[in-house]
């Protein structure tokens, strides 16, 4: 798992001294992979990779879906990379610069990097990936940097500034290829990045380049020759395949069909531990973010859940606890708080809903929601904006990888009346269904927090995140104060005062409840024993594996 505690600590101390870091003094850890090799790194082959979801698209800038992250990340690169305690690693830059306390960022990049199409990778592909498309699209690049950057400047080719409003803390943790991939501006420039042909064809500078993309079945990549960590990567292709049942991935995987799956099911780790065919780690970091917190959320617009009082009663009908037992098998943890655990120092101290029916049935006998007869679904009697006799039905809408929580909370809702209609959508489908169109009641998303919450959870709160971008603030939650509080958080450089800043939001955010926080998850990664040099905590996972067949 990170370590946010430490890494952060580190980063404030860094700010306040005005040090410099990553100035090419770092010596292997230039070109450090973190894998743990047993023998002499063989060349060729192809590696399997099986992915629960279809991408939809294959641009990472423009989305934090995990399902296109997946797919994605191997053919491009951050500015930088992170180790596996996810301290920042040179990438794309080589050496960086900590100026005017914290204010400023300037970064020199590597010399020779050239686009998959063979174009040179300049700072102007930098400024614009960041300008046209994360600032804009990039749920947590958008909530969190937007509001604070004040310019990206390109004094010359090979290096790009940063300059913010005031001192900035999360930055070197928001450059890697999960958070901010870098996209070639010749082949967006003056195209709507959402719709442009490249999306379903990239072209990246990372160590895998595109060969094809069968919707619903397989993307194919090949090695990079060209690419410009000397010697990698060892493989001639990977292949991964949309395979959504996770029994299946698993029985590929131990049938030898399968090289590597992103997520092993906790009711099977145990048999595969014990099978020496096969290796097993766990990560707290996802191909869509890391420290993430399965998060149920509530459309505001809707006449429905306006009512506080409906809200909470279904937050009370909820006993999580099953969730972590049932559907994780022990890998997570029931949520706390609105922010991850892992981030401690933010963590807050707060008393979520608990479980209980009695409850949850005063508050809707209270909101005008009356038992139908025979303990059936309620209907509304008196319920402003809602027809007499409306039954209170809320559709809930999931990725179909995440079925099982929609399943269980509908068995627990329909204890209290509320009848959770399920729709299972692909992750191409979800985000403009819930994000542009807002055609939905509830959903579940698993919201992924970064190492700070200026990373991943302000944009679930912060109203200017109200947005078709996907992933951003699902509830359309409005509160100035936590607006401004969010903002304060951003500008201090004090831990305690970002501390106090986040408890406050934490508190307005469980007594105005726009969403239910569920479980925090962990994933375990499981490939064969005879594959080697895994980085299962970044996006360029494979980009130092060979296998030895």
């Amino acid at each position: 798992m990170p370590a946010p505690r430490a890494l952060i600590a580190a980063l404030f101390f860094v700010i306040v001294a005005g040090a410099c870091s990553g100035d090419g003094a770092t010596g292997g850890r230039e070109e450090a992979t973190e894998t743990t090799v047993a023998e002499e790194p063989v060349r060729g082959g192809t590696l399997v990779v099986a992915i629960s979801s279809d991408p939809g698209a294959l641009n990472p800038a423009i989305t934090t879906s995990g399902a296109t992250h997946t797919a994605a990340e191997p053919m491009f690169n951050g500015l930088l990379d992170r180790d596996k305690a996810g301290e920042p690693l040179p990438d794309l830059a080589t050496k960086w610069n900590i100026e005017e306390n914290g204010a400023v960022y300037r970064f020199t990049l590597r010399d020779g990097v050239t686009w998959h199409d063979g174009k040179p990778f300049t700072s102007a592909d930098v400024k614009f990936t960041f300008d046209e498309m994360l600032l804009k699209f990039h749920a947590r690049t958008k909530a969190s940097m937007g509001p604070a950057l004040a310019a990206i400047e390109t004094p010359d080719p090979a290096t790009v500034v940063f300059r913010f409003k005031q001192p900035y803390a999360p930055l070197l943790q928001q450059l890697d290829v999960t958070e901010a991939p870098i996209l070639p501006k010749h082949l967006y420039e003056g195209t709507d990045p959402q719709t442009n042909p490249a999306n379903s064809a990239p072209v990246g500078t990372g160590a895998f380049k595109f060969v094809s993309y069968a919707k619903g079945s397989e993307v194919r990549m090949a090695r990079n020759p060209d690419y410009f960590k000397p010697e990698l990567p060892y493989l001639d292709e990977m292949v991964m395949r949309v395979i959504p049942e996770p029994a299946t991935q698993v029985l590929g995987l131990e049938n030898g069909e399968i090289d590597y799956v992103g997520g092993i099911p906790g009711a099977d780790q145990a048999r595969l531990r014990a099978d020496d065919r096969i290796t097993l780690e766990q990560t707290g970091f996802n191909p869509g973010g890391s420290n993430c917190v399965m998060t149920v959320s509530f459309n505001l617009d809707r006449p429905i859940l306006k009512s506080k009082e409906v809200r909470t009663a279904f937050a009370h009908a909820i006993d999580r606890k099953p969730i972590v037992d049932n559907i994780l098998f022990g890998e997570g943890a029931v949520a706390t708080a609105p922010i991850s655990s892992e981030i401690a120092w933010a963590h807050g101290k707060v008393k979520l809903p608990e479980f209980d029916v009695a409850k949850a049935r005063q508050l809707l006998d209270g909101a005008g929601w009356k038992a139908g007869s025979g303990g059936g679904t309620r209907v509304a009697t008196g319920v402003e904006g809602v027809p007499d006799g409306t039954p209170l039905t809320l559709d809930f809408l999931h990725f179909p990888i995440f079925a099982k929580y929609g399943e269980l909370l509908r068995q627990q809702l329909a204890g209290v009346g509320i009848d959770l209609s399920l729709k299972p959508l692909e992750p191409a489908v979800f985000a403009p269904t819930v994000f542009a169109q807002r055609s939905f009641d509830t959903n579940v998303i698993s919201y992924c927090h970064g190492t700070d919450p200026e990373i991943g959870f302000r944009r679930t709160l912060d109203s200017a995140q109200i947005s078709s971008a996907p992933f951003t603030n699902a509830a359309a939650y409005r509160n100035p104060e936590v607006d401004k509080l969010f903002t304060t958080a951003s500008q201090s450089v004090e831990r305690r005062d970002r501390t106090t800043a986040y408890q406050k939001i934490q508190e307005a955010a469980v007594s105005d409840l726009p969403y239910l926080w569920l479980v925090e998850t962990r994933s375990t990664r499981g490939w064969q024993a005879n594959c080697q040099g895994f980085r299962p905590w970044t996006g360029s996972f494979a980009e130092a594996a060979f296998c030895k067949r």
